[in-house]
């Protein structure tokens, strides 16, 4: 059982006034669901889910999660926050199975300078800032890492060009772009073009 622990009370009322009053308490509101138990209505304190989540792994930590006497392991499926404060408002806890294979979104990392690209002018930037894989709640990887110190002006590093951990298979298209490089006279040229009497008519209407 993982050793993220995380209780969780049962038998609290459903609706939004019991879900606020819930909320002024320092309490989220949630469920809990899957591998064959009907959906379990539930409250974590928010300051115990902010402790289990505070490591590498984030939101993707795998929790032992403790309801009336009985231990689960568990993820974070889905959390809703607040429009304005963002706050969590609402958890969805999915129990897992340690082996078997669940689909995650594992944040990138790039590491390393691309000095050929930064001595040119040019710039590195993610197209993405997540990768969805398939692995099992064991093998979660916290982050990928994307190595961009060969990198020159104007590559362009795909989803088959990167490294996923081991016990992890990367979904979505191969060819997709994940990191690319650029010149920034690439980016200032249209601009040039559009200089003149024309451009500074624009600025002044």
């Amino acid at each position: 059982m993982p050793d993220n622990v995380l209780v969780a009370t049962t038998g609290r009322q459903t609706g939004s006034a019991e879900s606020r009053r819930l909320r002024l308490q320092d309490h989220i509101p949630g469920v809990v669901y899957g591998h064959g138990i009907s959906p379990i209505s539930v409250t974590v304190e928010r300051r115990e889910l902010r402790h289990v989540v505070s490591g590498l792994a984030g939101m993707n930590t795998v929790l032992s999660l403790q309801v009336d006497g009985q231990s689960f392991a568990a993820l974070i499926k889905e959390i809703q926050r607040h429009p304005v404060r963002r706050t969590v408002s609402h958890i969805d806890f999915l129990r897992v199975d340690l082996d078997e294979a669940i689909t995650i979104s594992v944040p990138i990392r790039l590491v390393g300078e691309a000095k050929a690209v930064i001595n040119a002018g040019g710039f590195v930037d993610p197209a993405i800032d997540h990768i969805e894989v398939t692995t099992t709640p064991n093998h979660m990887p916290n982050e990928i890492l994307i190595d961009i110190t060969d990198m020159q002006p104007g590559q362009v590093i795909h989803l088959s060009d990167v490294v996923i951990p081991a016990g992890s298979t990367a979904l979505g298209d191969p060819s997709m772009a994940v990191v690319t490089s650029g010149l920034a006279s690439a980016i200032e040229a249209p601009a040039a073009e559009g200089s003149g009497s024309d451009g500074e008519a624009a600025e002044d209407a």
